[in-house]
């Protein structure tokens, strides 16, 4: 029962400094491993996407808005060129001989001057619409890294001079509205592309505007709340115990121990006394302390914020990477396949003008419109609906990955549980007083601390409509409970520490032993009854754990309570198995411990002592309502400390890499089939694609792709 005493000291075991030390070390390595995955660069800066630069020196403020307002721009300059590109595209598709042979009909017009139209809009086309592909070869040949930009750019050229010559007298047929389509159609891909990834970055913002936002700020001798945002330079705040720092600052006076592990990798809680530095964002232990404000809210909060939205903006996942892959593999395979099909043809003896037809049908068909929009599309998708289900994305891979998972962790507090203890018995001794008038007396004494016993005791009393009276001589007793006078009395509310300390005899409880905490209320040294709280088990949880159990992956709970609460806990939701009694720094270790059995294994927690056990799980998940730190180290934030959303996650990700891999099957399949056709390897069998049929396959492909990733929506479960 010790360890439930009221208010006990939550750092009981401090790691040696060497053994934080190493821990701080690997926690780094292994989130540099993370960045080093998720900081792809999220575009070929080619594609009209001039490389970030860090704006040193700017105001915070500037740098974000200037970030945003860069991407902004980069967005609406791929929008306009895309719906001018349509626009002149309709007149090249209809004066086109080809789509007039195919659909019956004839303008009437001279073919010379329908050809010269579609050549002076093709042109426009071409350069305009065409110029971010152009500039993005460039750069990816420059780079020796041909990719998706080299593909476009080969097509889109090879279908534009070879029509070109067609003006000009080369017998032949022209491919001008093969060329408008496929620039339209990869504009559009780009397009969308970018627009979900401002949107994650619009979702992250959204989760900061939804972390806790105000400092209780000591004026004129008071203590008043205002939000971080108003914090000054210079302003003096109390931060109680528990509470979160709201800015960078030093302290004023008071000591406490903080735990900085978020910020600092060091997962010992720090004492600080009067004159040391607090970064904002830690959180305090066991005192109050006042801190004179060095940075303001905006300064060090905003700081991380940039970091969140920058990171999402640069994410690009192992599968994105793929589509890339491919991209490269079938730009070397378009230019080998297009000079090869006109040797070929050459060599067997036949004309010039049909073996450079069959040379550029082969060159367009290759570029397959699809591919450029298979894995943007379900990007796009899969960003937008995580969001509006308040998963945010911060690695891709690690978000794709979750279809390996075969093992979750779950920290119980505050994911699986509520994480606010709630009274749960108020028993009052030799009917000494009401149950009303306990609970008063105890919430004068509690309004004074921030812990979680004081806080489920308030909220009774609030339920209850019962007025707290004011307290004075209010003193903290380490480790044992409270004490102060109302209304004259001596009023103390201890734990079972206190009562054996001074042998204090009081009847039995009937608290349920290991799962409830209790705490006794004394008046005049008399004690007159006792609460008990305990933790309540979150609704959703139980449909949770059996989502998970359906989908054969196996759930652990791990937690530093006994191993009593963790059984009752990890009973009632029929879990698979529970570890108790972890030390906050051995969360880390029981992750390894699992991967080094095989296991790929998937990590929730809110709090800052499982930062370190985040980094190291294959994928770590936040919850939002804890600390935002967390999201610092995880890979996945759930805006929403909701445990059915961590199924829907994990089943989400299954269904957005299927969809990727399907799209990617879609888009290349139809190459392998077409390309060999395209070149005339069945010609003796009389079976040729023109390029007529080359683009409408072309076309049907992408309209696969498009379909295929609209189901996604229908694949997220709420």
């Amino acid at each position: 029962m010790a360890k439930h005493s009221h208010h006990h000291d939550h750092h009981q075991h401090k790691p040696s400094s060497k053994e934080a030390e190493k821990q701080a070390n690997e926690v780094e390595e292994r989130m540099e491993e993370k960045t080093l995955h998720a900081h792809e660069k999220a575009m070929p800066h080619g594609a009209g996407h001039p490389p970030h630069k860090e704006h040193v020196g700017h105001d915070h403020h500037d740098h974000h808005g200037g970030h945003k307002g860069h991407h902004q721009m980069m967005i609406e300059d791929f929008k306009r060129r895309f719906w001018i590109s349509l626009v002149l595209s309709i007149p090249v598709i209809v004066l086109s001989p080809m789509v007039q042979h195919i659909l019956g009909y004839s303008l009437g017009m001279e073919v010379a001057t329908q050809l010269w139209i579609s050549f002076g809009l093709s042109t426009i086309i071409y350069f305009y619409g065409g110029w971010p592909f152009l500039t993005g070869l460039v750069e990816e040949v420059k780079k020796g890294a041909p990719g998706m930009m080299t593909l476009i750019g080969i097509g889109i050229s090879v279908a534009y001079f070879y029509s070109t010559a067609m003006v000009f007298g080369l017998e032949g047929m022209d491919f001008f509205w093969e060329l408008a389509t496929l620039i339209v159609v990869m504009l559009l891909g780009h397009w969308i592309e970018m627009k979900s990834v401002l949107g994650a970055s619009k979702a992250l913002e959204l989760l900061v505007s939804m972390m806790p936002a105000e400092a209780h700020v000591i004026r004129k001798g008071e203590t008043v709340k205002v939000r971080i945002e108003e914090l000054q330079k210079g302003d003096i705040i109390l931060v109680r115990p528990g509470e979160k720092v709201p800015a960078d600052g030093l302290v004023e006076e008071g000591e406490s121990y903080l735990n900085e592990s978020m910020l600092t990798g060091e997962s010992k809680p720090v004492q600080k006394v009067k004159g040391e530095k607090v970064i904002g964002g830690s959180i305090n232990g066991n005192g109050s302390i006042k801190v004179k404000v060095e940075h303001t809210g905006e300064e060090s909060y905003l700081k991380k914020v940039i970091n969140l939205v920058q990171d999402a903006q640069k994410t690009k996942s192992a599968t994105q990477h793929l589509a890339d892959r491919a991209a490269k593999w079938l730009a070397y395979t378009a230019l080998t396949a297009g000079f090869l099909t006109l040797a070929v043809w050459l060599f067997i003896g036949a004309e010039l003008d049909f073996a450079l037809e069959r040379m550029v049908t082969v060159m367009v068909i290759s570029c397959p419109h699809a591919l450029g929009l298979a894995i943007p599309l379900v990007v796009a998708i899969s960003t937008a609906v995580s969001a509006k289900n308040g998963l945010l994305i911060r690695n891709r891979t690690a978000f794709e990955n979750s279809r390996k998972i075969t093992t979750i962790i779950f920290d119980k507090t505050g994911t699986l549980t509520q994480g606010s203890h709630e009274i749960s018995q108020v028993v009052v001794f030799n009917n000494t007083v009401s149950k009303e008038e306990m609970l008063r007396l105890a919430a004068g004494v509690e309004q004074n601390s921030e812990h979680y016993i004081s806080q489920g005791i308030l909220r009774r009393v609030k339920e209850e409509n019962i007025q707290v009276p004011a307290s004075e001589s209010f003193n903290y007793l380490p480790g044992k409970g409270l004490e102060g006078r109302v209304e004259g009395k001596d009023i103390k509310v201890v734990g079972p520490n206190y009562i054996n300390e001074f042998n204090i005899q009081v009847p039995e409880n009937s608290a349920e032993e290991g799962v409830e905490t209790v705490v006794y209320v004394m008046v005049e040294g008399k004690v007159v009854g006792y609460i008990t709280l305990r933790d309540q088990i979150r609704s959703e949880s139980a449909e949770a754990i059996k989502t998970l159990k359906e989908n054969g992956i196996k759930n652990l709970l791990l937690t530093g309570d006994n191993e009593r609460v963790a059984g009752s806990v990890s009973n009632a939701l029929q879990m698979d198995g529970f570890i108790a009694n972890v030390l906050p720094h051995q969360k880390q270790e029981k992750v390894k411990e699992l991967q080094a059995r095989g296991e790929f294994v998937a990590m929730t927690g809110d709090g800052v002592n499982d930062a370190p056990a985040l980094a190291q799980a294959n994928v770590g998940i936040a919850v939002g309502s804890g600390t935002d730190v967390a999201a610092e180290t995880a890979d996945i934030v759930l805006v929403n400390s909701n445990p059915k959303d961590i199924a829907s996650l994990i089943l989400f990700g299954k269904a957005t890499y299927r969809k990727m891999i399907q799209n990617l099957f879609w888009a290349t399949a139809y190459n392998v089939v077409a390309l060999p056709l395209a070149a005339g390897v069945l010609y003796s069998q009389g079976i040729m694609i023109s390029p007529a049929v080359g683009a409408g396959l072309m076309s049907l492909s992408t309209v696969v792709v498009a379909l295929n990733a609209q189901l996604l929506k229908r694949s997220i479960k709420k």
